[in-house]
């Protein structure tokens, strides 16, 4: 759980977050939403993988992002439990 509080305490991870929320995505077309180096998309990208926030998968020449909400889900069952 440390790796996914890690992750999201990133404004550009969660911005990439929002983006694969609404589509699967290259890591280039994650790269053309940001002002920063394809090096430092890749990093954010390794980041969120690491924490089971992402998934990818190669289809051709590409790699495509995709959200992983499992891990979210397991976050805010976590939290809810200790609310109540």
């Amino acid at each position: 759980m440390n790796k996914v509080f890690r992750a999201l305490n990133d404004q550009t991870r969660r911005e990439i977050l929002k983006l694969l929320k609404e589509k699967d995505l290259s890591a280039g077309e994650i790269a053309e939403a940001f002002q920063i180096s394809k090096p430092s998309i890749s990093h954010h990208l390794d980041i969120l993988s690491q924490a089971d926030l992402v998934t990818s998968e190669k289809k051709g020449q590409f790699v495509i992002y995709s959200l992983n909400t499992t891990v979210l889900d397991d976050i805010l069952e976590w939290i809810i439990t200790l609310k109540t």
